[in-house]
Order: structure tokens, then C-alpha cells, then sequence
């Protein structure tokens, strides 16, 4: 028989019950890829992430990362709670203040950034990779039938494009927090029209209007190629989101670092906040990053035959 612990929080947020659930294993590398997915399917989050030792002196951890149905080579919200879990069982010899860490992930090293403060983790923040701007998508009335709004629901004075800082999002500009509220992605109309296309694999739709007033703006994500409906936080698609941004002028224009907070999951009764850093110099994006709060929710273990 095989015992593995893990760990249960909530990322994304700092109220027990909000953000984005997420089960991490502090595995000793032995698992198999088999063993590993199955693990996931059996908790069945939006994402399961196993630490496991380093294979390289670079990198304090190994992360893998593991949806219900695939692996991902990098994913937002794992990374962050692989931050906190990793930063509370080491809080007795962090610094106040800012610690860094370095995860090994299918994407290359990932650099996070863990801030401790009174005994506790108050915030983790992840590097992603430079944007890379895709394709534009220019049929209104499809998206519009794909999420089953009206076409003038969509704005078209923005562009709806695929944008990826390592895996890539259909950004789609939604004009009203009402129009978002009315969002029901058709399965059918993915499997017909959008299921081939490797760049829009994953929805994002966002407005400005938000119901926070310490938001900029408000989205919902909707993954149909990894069996997930909707998610309550998507760290991954928050550098594509906050490069849109910035590259379109939506958010007023800063001489420094442009600082976001997007708002997602209020659809789903599980409010989470995503705090996005962007540097851009001239053209050139300089740094993207993105971070939040979470909430330690328990712990637990699996036990079973190997």
C-alpha cells in the first residue's frame, strides 16, 4: 500500500470558499505519469500539482501539473499555490518580506516570488513568458453564437485575438458586465467551428465593467479541450489578458509598470482576484507577471495499491 499527503487551498483569494481549488503533492518523484493523471482525474479539480525534487541545481522544485484528463506544462494557478505551499512549510527560515523561488515546469524555469509577512504568506507572484500576439479571429457572429450572446454584446472596436505568454487564450472584448452574466458557451458550436484551431483552444472573455471597485476588469474562462466548463481563476491567461490591455490602450497609458486586478469567478459564486504586473518598453514587453493571495483549506491523503 502507498500513502501520499497533500495539501488543499484555495488560490486566488483570501476568503476561505473563493478563488480556485487546488490539491498539492509534495511527491518525492517516484510517481508515474499514469499515476500522477490518475490521481487528478480521482480528486477531479480544475488542476492537481504534484512538487517533486528538482532535476537540475537551478530550480528549487520540480512542478507537474495535471488537469482531470491531461498534463499542462505550465498553468497559473498551480504555480501560485506551489509558491505558498512551498513558502508556509518553509516559514521559519524565510525572509521578511520578499523570498524567491524557482520551479522546474514544462515551459522552463519559472521564477516566483513569495512575500511573508506576520508568520503567514500574503502574496506569491509568478514571471510568464514574453506575449506572443497570434492570430485575430474576424468572424463576430461566430464567437457571438459560441457564446451564445448577440454579436453586439462583442466590441468590435477591439480585436478578438489569440494571445499566449505560454499557452494560448482567445481574448474576446465583451462591451457589458451584463452581456458576461449571459455567457453560456455552446459545445457544439466549439466542436464545429473551434475545436482544430491549436490557438484558440481556451475562451477568455473580459469587460471593464466590473462590480468591484478595486477591479479593472472582469472575465470569465472557459476551457472546453481540457473537459473544464468554466474556471473561477485562470492565472495563465492573466499575462495574455493584461498584455491586451496594455498593447490596445485599454487601461489608461503608465510611464512605469501598468498594475491590473482582474476579477473572475463571481459567475460561480468563487470570487477571485488576479493581480498583473506589465513592463513594456517602446514595443518590447519587459516583464509580464502575475500573482495573488491564497487560503490553506486542509489536508488529506490517498491510500492504495501500487
Amino acid at each position: 500500500m502507498q500513502t501520499l499527503h497533500y495539501t488543499l487551498i484555495d488560490v486566488f483569494t483570501n476568503q476561505a470558499f473563493g478563488g480556485n481549488q487546488l490539491a498539492v503533492f509534495k511527491e518525492n518523484g517516484n510517481l508515474s505519469t499514469e499515476m500522477m493523471q490518475k490521481i487528478a482525474r480521482e480528486l477531479n479539480l480544475s488542476e492537481t500539482v504534484f512538487m517533486r525534487p528538482s532535476r537540475s541545481a537551478a530550480a528549487d522544485k520540480e512542478l507537474r501539473i495535471f488537469t482531470p484528463q491531461i498534463e499542462l506544462p505550465i498553468a497559473g494557478h498551480p504555480t501560485i499555490g506551489a509558491g505558498y505551499v512551498l513558502g508556509m512549510d518553509r516559514i521559519s527560515t524565510m525572509k521578511i518580506r520578499l523570498n524567491q523561488f524557482v520551479f522546474e515546469t514544462g515551459v522552463g524555469n519559472i521564477n516566483v516570488t513569495v512575500k511573508k509577512e506576520n508568520d503567514m504568506i500574503s502574496f506569491v507572484e509568478m514571471n510568464q513568458k514574453t506575449p506572443v500576439f497570434g492570430p485575430v479571429f474576424h468572424n463576430i457572429k461566430r464567437v457571438a453564437e459560441l457564446l451564445a450572446i448577440s454579436s453586439e454584446d462583442i466590441d468590435s472596436n477591439l480585436p478578438i485575438q489569440s494571445i499566449s505568454t505560454g499557452v494560448p487564450f482567445l481574448l474576446i472584448p465583451i462591451r457589458t458586465l451584463s452581456a458576461m452574466e449571459r455567457i453560456s458557451l455552446q459545445t457544439d458550436v466549439w466542436n464545429k467551428f473551434f475545436s482544430e484551431d491549436k490557438n484558440i483552444k481556451h475562451i477568455y472573455a473580459f469587460t471593464t465593467e466590473t462590480i468591484y471597485e478595486s477591479s479593472d476588469v472582469h472575465s470569465r474562462m472557459f476551457a472546453p479541450a481540457m473537459g473544464i466548463t468554466e474556471d473561477p481563476a485562470t492565472g495563465n491567461a492573466n499575462g495574455p489578458l493584461g498584455a491586451y490591455l496594455v498593447e490596445y490602450s485599454v487601461i489608461p497609458k503608465s510611464e512605469q509598470t501598468y498594475k491590473i486586478r482582474n476579477e473572475q469567478g463571481i459567475e460561480m459564486k468563487r470570487p477571485s482576484f488576479i493581480d498583473i504586473s506589465i513592463s513594456k518598453k517602446g514595443n518590447v514587453y519587459e516583464n509580464v507577471s502575475i500573482g495573488g493571495s491564497s487560503v490553506m483549506m486542509g489536508s488529506g491523503q490517498l491510500v492504495f495499491e501500487v
